[in-house]
């Protein structure tokens, strides 16, 4: 048995599992949230779990990760740093990595880590998040996505982000870069000639005060960063809810 990297894994029933990344935390959450004895600070779904906090994504405190006792630790390789999970796995404690960089390989990841590494039966979302995103949008323009500023950055190649918006018809104006996040300034975007600019509200928060109007007159759309990033059980949300906020004029 291998997880999202081809790494080993040896199959066993896990019984307290910590989750390093928001969307696999409301994953887990959603067979059964008494599975989960920790959680990053930016792990807000469900927002009710009530749970160990052992710091973000990128520099989760891994003491506090062993203090909760886990038998087993959820990961991804964007967004989680290899030292950190080599620093668990040396304290005797395997590591699941999921690394989904398209719709259909974060269903295929999310079936594998519930029946292989947790040892429950795929929850009902999957299935349903498979039909929604079974067939793609016909093409209506292209986009740039900026997901920082100071300094700008922008989604590049290979990105689950880029692969959800692909599927909804709009194409990621740097979606050839070697980059999958190149910095780059106002006028670069500018001179790729977007349709569209899509400003989600995390990593960075835009908002219709702070983005929209530093490419104007190009069309901007505020849309939720979870239903762009997050490859949990917000994909069975996530066609409908962006496909409206993207038809939705500022």
């Amino acid at each position: 048995m291998h997880d999202d990297l081809g790494r080993d894994f040896e199959p066993f029933t896990p019984q307290r599992v910590v989750s390093l990344v928001p969307s696999i935390t409301e994953a887990v959450a959603s067979v059964d949230a008494r599975l989960l004895v920790g959680a990053t600070d930016y792990c807000t779904h469900p927002a009710d779990l009530s749970v160990r906090r052992v710091g973000g994504s990128k520099y989760p405190d891994v003491a506090a990760v062993l203090a909760c006792g886990p038998d087993l630790v959820l990961a991804n390789a964007e967004e989680n740093r290899r030292v950190d999970v080599e620093a668990v796995e040396a304290a005797g404690v395997p590591v699941w990595v999921c690394y989904p960089t398209t719709v259909l390989e974060a269903l295929a990841s999310a079936s594998r880590m519930f029946t292989d590494a947790l040892q429950v039966p795929e929850p009902a979302w999957v299935e349903r998040a498979r039909r929604v995103w079974a067939e793609p949008a016909p093409m209506i323009g292209t986009a740039v996505i900026p997901i920082w500023r100071k300094p700008w950055m922008v989604l590049g190649g290979a990105t689950f982000a880029g692969d959800v918006l692909q599927r909804l018809g709009v194409h990621n104006v740097f979606a050839s870069s070697d980059e999958s996040y190149p910095t780059m300034n106002v006028e670069r975007i500018l001179a790729a000639q977007p349709d569209l600019v899509v400003l989600p509200d995390e990593p960075y928060r835009f908002t219709v005060d702070d983005g929209p109007s530093f490419f104007a007159p190009t069309p901007a759309r505020l849309v939720n960063g979870r239903y762009l990033t997050w490859h949990g059980p917000s994909l069975a949300e996530a066609r409908d809810v962006l496909a409206e906020q993207l038809s939705t004029d500022l």
